[in-house]
């Protein structure tokens, strides 16, 4: 940079550039935009094509990291303190009710958003490599299972420690389906709740693992996740513009010669060299790639405030395990589970099919299974690769938009049509209010 800077220009001109050269001297000069690439392309930045979805993820858990810090300050991870705890953020501290509120709702929608970026990244094909050199987008698609495998069990984690009614008994129905695993299913049960019963070891247990292994754990491979994208050469889309970009013949430059030994004055040695026209279809990401960022960023935290000002976060009675509620569900994102726990159970010549085994444990571990080495059965060609609902993958799509409907319909059907004793019931239908199990 040759011209001179006040202070404040010093601080900003990394992110507000005001020449070709100022844009990609900023993104080596400046610790946070060396994660990116020093030009994208337009295709990238569309909002249309990944609906940002990875990076709104990614703010929701910077979200849920700094109002987690906020209250691992007021929470006292105990079975006698925790309830009054919480109800000490509701109703004595100030805008404790919103931090808490924040945090539960970023939680949610972080659920739902980063299994969206996984149905849009399939949808694309964005798990296929493409034309370029050393891609491992595979590798990277088995990491982004993981990662959404951690968020649930991020969630689940934070589930238990209102120590409330609604808490205690959706972790109860999660780790009674966990048990149904042959073999490792009473032991991994063990291990989650520190015991045979839920008290203050699965207390602690869940504690520890929200608040320090399962987010320290998630940041690594999030990190790791982008990095890889950014050694594949980008999202997808960007293989489909070299596949159809026309390269053309650019003379050398008269004023300079190519030699082995470097450049020489004269011209020598005649070189001809074959670019493709980057400047057509790529921008600097510094400010372009930086300003949506920022964009991004803000609708996801005012969305957050605005959907935790309009649904309060629940709180309910103090944890009480002689009292069951009529019916006991899992978290939301597990009923889809639980139901299918329900539909898998029948009874054939007087015996019993185990619903949690078949439902609960072997199916979600066959679609689990499937996601892993979908990549590597996908033989479609390079031409469907970060492409929506391409031609070649059409039977592909169709089989996973059938598999995601039917765990949606199953969450439908467990939130709002199981009533008592799981007995099913319309929308539209009521049902008595029983008295609670003792």
């Amino acid at each position: 940079m040759s011209r001179q800077l006040s202070r404040w220009e010093k601080m900003k001109w990394t992110w507000q550039p005001e020449s070709p050269r100022e844009a990609g001297d900023s993104i080596v000069r400046n610790f946070l935009l060396h994660w990116f690439p020093s030009k994208v392309a337009h295709l990238s930045l569309s909002w249309g094509y990944s609906f940002w979805l990875g990076t709104v993820s990614a703010v929701l858990f910077l979200i849920l990291v700094l109002t987690g810090v906020i209250l691992m300050f007021l929470y006292v991870p105990s079975v006698e303190r925790a309830y009054l705890s919480v109800k000490d953020l509701e109703y004595t501290v100030s805008y404790g009710w919103f931090i808490r509120g924040l945090h539960r709702t970023a939680a949610h929608l972080m659920v739902a958003v980063v299994f969206l970026h996984l149905v849009r990244v399939f949808l694309t094909g964005a798990f296929k490599n493409g034309s370029a050199a050393n891609q491992n987008r595979p590798l990277n698609w088995v990491v982004g299972v993981v990662l959404l495998l951690l968020t649930l069990l991020l969630s689940f984690t934070g589930y238990l420690l209102p120590w409330d009614q609604l808490a205690y008994w959706a972790i109860t129905v999660g780790t009674n389906i966990a048990s149904a695993a042959p073999v490792v299913g009473e032991w991994v049960r063990f291990i989650l709740l520190g015991g045979t019963t839920i008290d203050q070891s699965a207390l602690i247990r869940f504690y520890v693992l929200h608040c320090f292994f399962l987010p320290v754990t998630l940041t690594f491979l999030f990190f790791y996740h982008g990095w890889r994208i950014r050694k594949d050469g980008g999202l997808a889309c960007t293989d489909q513009l070299s596949l159809t970009q026309k390269r053309e013949d650019k003379p050398p430059s008269k004023t300079k010669t190519y030699a082995l030994l470097g450049i020489t004055s004269g011209s020598t040695v005649h070189v001809e060299t074959a670019l493709v026209d980057e400047d057509e279809h790529t921008v600097h990401s510094s400010p372009n790639l930086t300003s949506r960022l920022l964009i991004v960023a803000l609708l996801t935290v005012v969305v957050t405030s605005v959907l935790t000002l309009v649904f309060h976060a629940p709180l309910e009675e103090p944890a009480n395990p002689s009292v069951t509620p009529n019916p006991a569900k899992a978290p939301w994102y597990f009923l889809w589970l639980q139901e299918l726990v329900t539909d898998t159970t029948f009874t054939i010549g007087g015996f019993t099919i185990n619903g949690a085994l078949i439902g609960g444990i072997l199916l979600p571990g066959i679609l689990i299974l499937l996601l892993v080495i979908w990549p590597y059965l996908d033989k479609s060609g390079n031409i469907a690769t970060g492409v929506w609902f391409a031609r070649s993958r059409r039977t592909q799509n169709i089989i996973f938009l059938a598999i995601v409907v039917a765990v949606l319909v199953l969450t439908v059907i467990g939130t709002f049509m199981r009533g008592p004793y799981w007995q099913f019931y319309w929308p539209w239908e009521s049902w008595k209010e029983l008295p609670k199990k003792f």
